[in-house]
């Protein structure tokens, strides 16, 4: 992660639990997919200030988060305390130095957090990593955005995130001859009347170049969602979600 994108989050962590609050039906999805979660080891990779791997947690699972940000972490330590639940910094493309190999029953990796790695080669890397740390059969759920969409659609702003205290606007800027796309955001406080800004590079990884790249790291029955109910992928919407299976 470049300076300037962690020092973006370490600028709205105490928001962001405000900014993007516990998704009751993420959690619902898991269990779905995971059956009985009692017992099971979870990696939560970008978990951000925790709002799911505590919800996991409390559902019966062994779960670990792991994020880039230290003061995202900070909030997540702080305020998500679990026995079953623990907070480390980690890389998402240093999975296989961090974990032993076949520790986990199930990975997430939602938020949008892996076009956050510029390259394809890196999320090769980044998906050979899990499937490593999986068991055998062991789950991997995905949740990204629908690039088909964007770019097809041509998709330049993200729905407003608005509360009594925030307003966060999220614009996409195309360039041309290039499957990066600049992800401008503004967070306004409006208690203290001030506004944080920041800019990013993400990839606009397609639905079949990512079912590429999973076959290609050796995962099987790979489904696509349009959310976090299960609903058919493909059309004018902004999740895409996958679920898939180490081989």
């Amino acid at each position: 992660m470049k300076d300037n994108q962690n020092e973006f989050y370490s600028s709205i962590s105490k928001y962001y639990p405000e900014i993007f609050p516990f998704n009751p039906v993420q959690l619902q999805f898991v269990i779905r997919t995971g059956r009985d979660l009692a017992g099971k080891h979870i990696l939560d990779i970008g978990c951000a200030t925790g709002e799911l791997a505590y919800q996991l947690a409390a559902n019966g699972a062994n779960v670990t988060g792991i994020d880039l940000n230290e003061d995202l972490l900070k909030e997540a330590k702080t305020k998500k305390i679990h026995p079953s639940l623990q907070f480390r910094k980690g890389n998402m493309l240093q999975l296989k130095k961090d974990f032993p190999a076949q520790q986990f029953d199930m990975v997430l990796c939602f938020g949008n957090t892996l076009v956050h790695l510029p390259t394809r080669q890196l999320i090769s890397q980044m998906l050979e990593g899990v499937s490593t740390i999986l068991k055998p059969y062991g789950v991997f759920l995905l949740q990204i955005l629908n690039y088909d969409y964007i770019l097809s659609g041509h998709v330049t702003e993200l729905p407003l995130i608005e509360t009594g205290n925030i307003r966060f606007v999220r614009r996409y800027a195309f360039e041309k001859n290039t499957s990066l796309v600049r992800f401008q955001t503004r967070l306004h406080i409006k208690k203290e009347e001030k506004t944080i800004a920041n800019e990013t590079l993400l990839l606009a990884l397609g639905s079949k170049e990512l079912i590429t790249l999973l076959k290609d790291a050796g995962f099987i029955d790979i489904h696509l969602f349009s959310n976090f109910n299960a609903s058919d992928f493909g059309g004018k919407h902004l999740p895409l979600v996958v679920t898939c299976t180490k081989a």
